[in-house]
């Protein structure tokens, strides 16, 4: 008994069907974890600031101190961006339902600045690792579920068809195999614990950043996408409360964002302020708060970096900026003021050089994120070659 799906089969006692293997990710619209998905998930504070300049109520343009700071040395010096790719490799019978077996890779790694023309991988700060994600109901007793998986893992590690192929798997996850009320696809439930898996990897990454002081006011991390992050279950990561202290020196840039959420301090819309934001021009800083990470408040704010005419959309060349409120000075007055400019600054000396023509996120994308996000997926094995482990 040779393959992945042999294996799972004869463990779990039920039926595979030897279903047509396919990368998942361009099927399957992809559930995302980002706060921008649901209006209920995300709120603005009304009538507080999220920076300490309470005077300012229309945006503010950044190019001259852009221009000051351009020979400095950049604020940001390290760059993390997470990466998953998802993959149906079959259909299971459980207690005559039919669910499917989801397996992925992930890789998220952080690159640090060298100089202005070289980056390089941090060490131990690169993750690439392959998981497999099956239903609950998949193990056959009432004992331990944990025990289980990692005793399933361990038998397909030690087949030859892995061991010959110098990887493993590090995780078998599992997904709710309960009806869903909600009409949530059990596909997306199965992806949604890869991106789980994915996110406390970047978490881990983040805090031993901090721990070893690579990240500090003189050298800060962008981290690519929201910060606000879904409380776990388990794990030594699972709640933002108790972890943001790592994030003291880094900040969030999401590259898209749902324009519905966009408000101003009284709770309206701010979306045609945004879209109508002059070039190297920020927003305000507004408080946020999160229902899904708990008691924990965001200044975020909105900065263009690209001239609208040459992109294809109004939102396009603009990017979402967010930071979590660590100290009690700032949950009360919000960011300082030159923080928040100084950040701005150093995005805007981010914009170039660009990717036009290497990726269809162009106008968003920051250089050195789309590079550390290149190298991960140079990482990853070929579609076939990983569907062909099973």
């Amino acid at each position: 008994m040779d393959k992945v799906l042999d294996i799972v089969s004869n463990e779990t006692t039920c039926k595979c069907y030897k279903s047509f293997r396919y990368c998942a990710d361009e099927e399957i619209r992809v559930p995302t974890l980002d706060f921008d998905t649901k209006l209920k998930e995300i709120s603005v504070v009304i009538k507080e600031y999220g920076e300490t300049d309470t005077e300012l109520n229309t945006s503010k343009s950044l190019k001259n101190l852009a221009d000051k700071i351009i020979n400095d040395e950049p604020l940001f010096q390290f760059f993390l961006d997470g990466s998953r790719r998802t993959y149906k490799v079959d259909d299971i019978e459980i207690n005559r339902n039919v669910f499917p077996i989801i397996a992925g890779q992930i890789g998220v790694a952080c690159c640090q600045r060298i100089s202005s023309s070289q980056f390089k991988s941090v060490k131990d700060a690169f993750e690439h690792s392959l998981v497999l994600s099956i239903p609950k109901a998949a193990n056959p007793n009432s004992g331990d579920a944990t025990l289980f998986f990692n005793a399933l893992k361990t038998k397909i590690n030690s087949t030859k068809r892995i061991e010959k192929a110098g990887i493993n798997f590090s995780k078998i996850l599992s997904y709710d195999s309960k009806k869903q009320d909600d009409g949530k696809k059990y596909e997306h439930l199965g992806i949604a614990t890869i991106q789980d898996e994915m996110i406390e990897t970047e978490k881990r990454i983040v805090a031993y950043l901090s721990t070893k002081n690579l990240i500090n006011p003189n050298r800060y991390l962008i981290k690519d996408g929201s910060l606000q992050y879904k409380p776990m279950r388990t794990g030594d990561f699972k709640e933002l409360t108790k972890i943001k202290n790592h994030y003291k020196c880094a900040i969030g840039v999401s590259k898209m964002f749902n324009p519905e959420l966009c408000q101003d301090r009284s709770g309206k819309s701010n979306a045609d302020k945004i879209a109508k934001l002059p070039l190297f021009h920020r927003t305000p800083a507004f408080k946020y708060k999160s229902e899904i990470v708990g008691n924990v408040f965001f200044a975020i704010w909105y900065v263009r970096i690209r001239e609208a005419e040459r992109t294809e959309s109004p939102f396009a060349g603009v990017l979402k900026v967010e930071k979590i409120l660590i100290t009690d000075d700032e949950n009360e007055n919000g960011l300082n003021s030159e923080e928040v400019d100084l950040i701005t600054a150093n995005i805007i000396n981010e914009r170039n050089p660009v990717c036009y023509g290497k990726d269809s996120r162009w106008a968003n994308h920051l250089y050195p994120v789309y590079i550390t996000e290149n190298f991960i997926k140079s990482k990853y094995l070929s579609d076939i070659n990983f569907l062909n482990l099973f």
